[in-house]
């Protein structure tokens, strides 16, 4: 990823990444428990619709379960495809100023965080060289996540620096961040 476009003048590149395809792709398989779980019902209801409709005339009987099909459909299988579509367009970038996170299928997402709003952070291990951090801006109560990481340490270490400045200037001596 070229990043220098969207660099402001006189910022430099720290540490650029993005998340490993696997991780990223699966990483909400629980929806993808839910929706093999709910799929059978589903089809045996359009099943029952379908033969309805047609003996009755009544087209709205096979109407009524398909967006009930589709949303299984869509948590089963669909959500899967849908990120690893995704993936092609997330990419990650710490600077000596913000944190960037490109994503969206076409990747026209573009979420800047200057690292002197930067809170604190949580590291969730996720195995021995993967992780996904969240930020939390000071202040705030959303987070900017950086999902599934491959060697975290590398953005990690640039936060603990990046903390140590910002809660230096802090009146009240904020936490850093953790690894949970």
């Amino acid at each position: 990823m070229n990043w220098q476009p969207l660099l402001l003048p006189g910022e430099s590149l720290r540490w650029q990444g993005r998340p490993a395809p696997r991780c990223w792709t699966f990483r909400n398989w629980r929806h993808s428990l839910f929706g093999l779980l709910l799929l059978p019902f589903t089809i045996w209801w359009l099943g029952i619709g379908i033969s309805l409709g047609l003996e009755n005339s009544a087209p709205w009987l096979i109407l009524l379960p398909l967006p009930v099909f589709l949303a299984a459909l869509y948590l089963a299988l669909g959500h899967l495809l849908l990120a690893r579509l995704e993936w092609e367009e997330v990419f990650y970038a710490i600077t000596d100023q913000r944190i960037l996170v490109r994503k969206g299928l076409r990747g026209q997402a573009l979420i800047a965080l200057p690292l002197e709003q930067m809170g604190s952070y949580r590291l969730l291990a996720q195995g021995e060289s993967l992780g996904t951090v969240h930020i939390f801006p000071a202040g705030s109560d959303g987070r900017l996540t950086l999902s599934c990481i491959e060697y975290p340490q590398g953005a990690t270490t640039l936060l603990d620096a990046a903390l140590a400045t910002a809660v230096a200037s802090w009146p009240d001596g904020a936490d850093s961040g953790e690894i949970v």
